[in-house]
């Protein structure tokens, strides 16, 4: 068993269990970089959806009318939430380079007599900030979606009933 060095002192070459423990402990923030690009799988996945759907609308817009005034304001709406999911995902990806940023220097911290340790507190508050506000940024859109797109109340109601469905369970709340 090797006793814990003093910040900032190199690992001695030739000392496994120096560079070993130096590895995991730089391996630790990983687990928040792979919870970020999934986070930016998912995000990236609803912008593109956004954007298509952008598109058909684009391409179907009608010359005039009410028809036309919809269409419109769907557009508007999808355009909001197309920048809203565009600075979710640059807020996450700024947060993934800081937890790069954050691996590097634990490695350098433990692995040279540099005295990089003291960056890590901040490195990591920055990092676990972005990602929150880039949670709190794709919460906005994810809203606006829910809130814009909802099944009209009478289209439920004229759903076949069958037992336990919720067209029933609406039906009594009436």
């Amino acid at each position: 068993m090797t006793l814990p060095r003093p910040p900032g002192e190199a690992v001695a070459m030739g000392n496994e269990s120096g560079v070993a423990q130096a590895i995991q402990l730089a391996l630790t923030p990983v687990f928040l970089l792979t919870a970020i690009g999934g986070l930016l799988n998912v995000v990236t996945t609803r912008l593109g959806r956004v954007i298509d759907r952008a598109r058909a609308v684009e391409a179907e817009l009608p010359a005039d009318g009410v028809l036309r005034d919809e269409a419109i304001r769907l557009l508007a709406i999808l355009d909001r939430r197309m920048v809203l999911a565009n600075r979710a995902v640059g807020l996450c990806v700024a947060a993934a380079v800081f937890a790069c940023i954050l691996i590097g220097t634990l490695f350098v911290a433990e692995a040279t007599p540099l005295h990089a340790s003291r960056f890590v507190p901040p490195l990591f508050v920055i990092s676990v900030s972005l990602l929150t506000a880039g949670l709190s940024v794709f919460l906005l859109e994810v809203r606006i979606a829910t809130r814009t797109i909802r099944v009209k109340t009478e289209l439920i109601m004229e759903a076949p009933s069958t037992p336990g469905d919720l067209p029933a369970f609406y039906r009594r709340l009436r």
